[in-house]
């Protein structure tokens, strides 16, 4: 909204509405369940080019692994591929949901350092996944800046 006073133009400071992570998530996540072997995860992971995949038990979420983690916990500890993935896989799984505005959660996860969030409902259902290239696609410079900054400065 534009308005004039004494002939000067004013711009209105309207907020605008913060976009939600469920605008830009990924949705139809790929999950594989905890006793499946980490070469079918590796399989996986390159059929649907990923890097990480998340870990489901009946309909909860218990936790996620990624090519780091078989690389690092599994090939170089010398285990062989058919180890099940929970073995391997990260428990602790952070994560956010899909009513969350993008600048929140962009910098949660520079905080946290993690380049990669499932996404759930309000009800812990899993909904999506976002990552940093969902965030850079999100047409939010602030959160895009937020992001980077944080997880390139990860160990």
């Amino acid at each position: 909204m534009t308005r004039f006073v004494l002939g000067i133009r004013l711009l209105s400071l309207q907020k605008e509405t913060p976009m939600k992570i469920s605008k830009i998530m990924t949705r139809n996540v790929r999950t594989l369940q905890p006793e499946r072997s980490i070469r079918e995860a590796a399989t996986l992971m390159a059929d649907i080019d990923s890097g990480a995949l998340l870990i489901n038990e009946g309909d909860r979420l218990i936790g996620m692994i990624t090519d780091r983690d078989i690389a690092v916990r599994a090939v170089a500890a010398g285990l062989d591929g058919s180890t099940p993935v929970r073995q391997v896989m990260s428990s602790d799984v952070r994560y956010c949901f899909d009513d969350e505005d993008i600048e929140h959660v962009a910098a949660n996860m520079a905080d946290i350092k993690l380049r990669r969030l499932p996404v759930l409902n309000r009800e812990k259902r899993l909904v999506g996944i976002v990552s940093l290239g969902n965030i850079a696609s999100g047409h939010s410079r602030m959160a895009n800046d937020t992001v980077l900054r944080g997880v390139t400065s990860a160990n």
